[in-house]
């Protein structure tokens, strides 16, 4: 599938205009309902694969994918199964009951893994769950995600030693503007 394709269909299915309140706290006239296209087999299936290719490409040696919760499960799910890599799923805090896992799944320490994350803004979120994974020992230098808005996530991310890789940009999704 092409990017183009990719990036029509993501639009189509995600794309809102309106006010909004951002994760990062910034205020956006448009908004990627990252649901909307995380939920939808056929968009999700080839976002899978898509992810799969592009960690193969950026992170050849990665042994399992990450995933925060909630958002980028799914998508750590779909790129697993297209890439025969398994995963973890990243929690934002150490559950209170049971193992009181902050990583579910399986994973040894000094293993190399590759993040998915659906979409970046500030990159904050994605920053935090690499966090919780190098504390358990996983080498994590690669984030993939869907879409990077462009707003400073790739810098933030730079600035961790850790290198932002997106499907999509602004750019490519026309964001804050009409689609041809």
């Amino acid at each position: 599938m092409s990017a183009d394709d990719l990036a029509r269909r993501v639009r189509e299915a995600a794309y809102l205009e309106g006010d909004f309140l951002l994760r990062s706290g910034r205020r956006s006239t448009f908004y990627l309902d990252k649901y909307r296209f995380e939920t939808r087999p056929d968009l999700l299936r080839d976002l899978g694969a898509a992810l799969a290719e592009r960690i193969r490409e950026v992170e050849p040696h990665a042994v399992r994918i990450a995933g925060p919760e909630l958002g980028a499960v799914a998508l750590a799910a779909a790129a697993s199964m297209a890439s025969d890599l398994p995963f973890v799923i990243v929690r934002g805090a150490a559950k209170a009951y049971g193992t009181g896992n902050r990583l579910e799944g399986v994973a040894e320490p000094g293993e190399r893994i590759a993040m998915v994350e659906d979409v970046v803004t500030s990159g904050g979120a994605a920053l935090e769950a690499v966090g919780a994974l190098r504390e358990a020992g996983l080498v994590c230098e690669t984030v993939v995600c869907v879409v990077d808005r462009g707003e400073g996530g790739a810098e933030a991310m730079a600035d961790a030693g850790v290198r932002l890789n997106a499907l999509l940009d602004a750019a490519s999704l026309r964001l804050g503007q009409p689609w041809p």
